[in-house]
């Protein structure tokens, strides 16, 4: 109760410091520009970078003058923007001079990934989406907003100020109460589902481009904003096909001797049962092989999700390596104990690394044969891993690739005798 109390009580801290001083100064300095754009924002606690991405490329190719903010890059048209972000929701001061740098080359539609922290601490000032997305709701940065009421209470926060909002009618735990709350508001309340009818063109696309059931959802919801701007069935479809996915999301290296390493950013309780869900169907389908899960749990984070992801990942892959994501000031070891805090009869199907780069090494070059598929979760598309207070480089995808390399059998050099 009180740190509810305390989570309440500094909202106004941040209107002031971060929406007034920082927000309302930023827009007047660059004069209003958000007043002239078309903004689509998407939220919800998983999908809403693959969401989004899928959204902008869908609109470039029906045509228009799209940009893109979201965790993983920033893009005016086909222009990668390097806006030193290093949030999915940037500062205030950041985004008012990005959303001016599109009004004065005459872009029209923003898509707008926004986080839960971003909209509690004002950074989104001066947003008022005319529509908006949400993949779902379900128990995660409880660390922040302290309960799962306060969280939805965030995100239903930015989705009331939208015209129209898309919402996911087969999230069980939020889509009652997001309802409740939209209510409190004038929007219009649409729904996408599973169920839904689509035509036959369409299903088949999203069949074939994302053989995940998320990324299915993820592409209704699409679809669903889409409509809503007008986009011909061909355009989404052309797009559908065409989509390069998102770094670090499901991203899958080139084999070596039948070793398939897939990298996703898989963070999340939710995220992270959903990911192996899928691999474990993709195994049951070969009919062989093993699957093997690499990754951690964050520092100075929810730690209620830390044995819950554990016993997750003990559940559902073969074997399971634990290991560092992030540890920050936390003892690493100590977070590795959480993990394995409730593996009950699975307990054996862990195996504990501290060190990242070793753990992925040993997943690929030790406990991996042909056949199998080693899953290394938590990190994605991220550049960086933080011990204590800094920022140390770092790359899933690199040190990965660099344990396939030690797999390659070195080339022979000839030497010609002179």
């Amino acid at each position: 109760m009180l740190n509810e109390f305390i989570y309440r009580v500094k909202r106004p801290y941040h209107l002031v410091k971060t929406g007034l001083l920082r927000g309302l100064k930023a827009e007047i300095n660059y004069k209003f520009p958000a007043r002239q754009l078309k903004i689509i924002c998407i939220t919800g606690t998983d999908g809403k970078t693959t969401s989004s991405t899928l959204l902008y490329h869908v609109l470039k190719q029906a045509g228009k003058k799209v940009a893109l903010l979201s965790t993983v890059a920033a893009y005016i048209g086909d222009e990668e923007i390097d806006t030193g972000f290093h949030v999915t929701t940037p500062d205030p001061r950041a985004l008012q001079k990005f959303l001016r740098k599109m009004v004065d080359e005459e872009y029209e539609y923003l898509i707008l990934e926004a986080t839960s922290h971003g909209i509690y601490q004002y950074r989104l000032w001066g947003i008022k989406p005319f529509l908006a997305g949400l993949t779902n709701i379900t128990n995660e940065h409880l660390d922040y907003h302290q309960s799962y009421d306060l969280y939805l209470e965030a995100k239903a926060e930015l989705l009331r100020k939208a015209k129209t909002v898309v919402i996911n009618a087969d999230d069980e735990l939020s889509f009652v109460k997001v309802r409740k709350e939209l209510k409190k508001g004038k929007s219009e309340v649409l729904t996408y589902s599973a169920q839904d009818k689509l035509p036959v063109v369409i299903k088949q696309a999203i069949q074939k481009r994302f053989p995940e059931s998320y990324n299915q959802m993820n592409a209704r919801l699409v679809y669903a904003l889409a409509k809503q701007l007008d986009v011909d069935e061909s355009d989404f479809t052309i797009a559908l096909r065409e989509f390069a996915g998102v770094p670090g999301r499901m991203e899958r290296l080139p084999e070596v001797k039948g070793i398939q390493v897939i990298v996703d950013f898989a963070h999340t309780s939710n995220g992270l049962f959903q990911a192996l869900s899928t691999l474990h169907q993709e195994m049951k389908q070969k009919k062989s092989g093993r699957l093997i899960a690499v990754f951690g749990c964050a520092g100075l984070r929810d730690l209620r999700k830390r044995p819950v992801m554990g016993k997750t990942a003990a559940e559902i892959a073969d074997l399971a390596v634990f290991t560092a994501e992030d540890p920050r000031t936390e003892d690493i070891w100590a977070i590795i104990r959480q993990m394995k805090s409730d593996l009950g009869k699975n307990y054996d199907k862990v195996i504990s690394v501290a060190d990242r780069r070793q753990a992925i090494f040993y997943a690929i070059t030790q406990l991996a044969g042909n056949g199998d598929i080693v899953g290394i979760f938590g990190k994605g598309h991220e550049k960086s891993m933080c011990y204590g207070t800094i920022e140390y480089p770092w790359s899933d995808v690199v040190v990965a690739s660099e344990a396939l390399a030690q797999l390659q059998p070195k080339k022979k050099t000839s030497s010609k005798k002179k």
